[in-house]
């Protein structure tokens, strides 16, 4: 996870992109989950005495909303089960999650959560994750790709969303 296209933003206040940030926090935190075997409470420790706000080999990293990145990388520990299942049924057949790319992975993860933990509108939390795999996959269809599964993933979820 080093592209350098997926790094959060410079530093900045504004509340909407300190959330932006710690979406994409969560998906490297879940991502490091997944590559070292870290356990939940080291990574969310890591990531808020070394990211949220620090200096990092000449760039300031972007703030993060705590609250939200905590939430996000709880949840898709303690839901991961039913977000795989989520995530499982919006793919095709001969593609379950466990096939899927590890980043992809850890962003479906943290989407779900947020579909499941939280209130935000379903399409910010589709948009937010689209532009998260843009950063990380800029030429790919990879955001395509993205879009329809958390299409799918957000009317299950919240399907009282999607009606009327």
């Amino acid at each position: 996870m080093t592209n350098d296209a997926a790094k959060p933003p410079k530093r900045k206040t504004d509340n909407r992109q300190r959330k932006s940030a710690s979406r994409l926090y969560a998906v490297q935190a879940l991502f490091q989950m997944e590559a070292s075997g870290q356990t939940i409470d080291s990574v969310i420790a890591e990531f808020a005495e070394h990211r949220f706000g620090e200096t990092y080999e000449g760039d300031e990293m972007a703030d993060g909303h705590p609250t939200l990145f905590r939430t996000l990388v709880d949840g898709a520990v303690n839901h991961q089960a039913k977000i795989d299942q989520m995530t499982d049924r919006a793919l095709v057949a001969k593609w379950p999650i466990a096939r899927i790319d590890p980043t992809l992975r850890a962003l479906f993860r943290a989407a779900g959560a947020e579909l499941v933990e939280t209130e935000t509108p379903p399409r910010v939390v589709i948009s937010e994750f689209v532009d998260i795999a843009s950063a990380f996959h800029p030429e790919g269809r990879e955001p395509q790709f993205v879009n329809a599964v958390l299409d799918h993933m957000a009317r299950e979820a919240r399907p009282e969303a999607f009606s009327g």
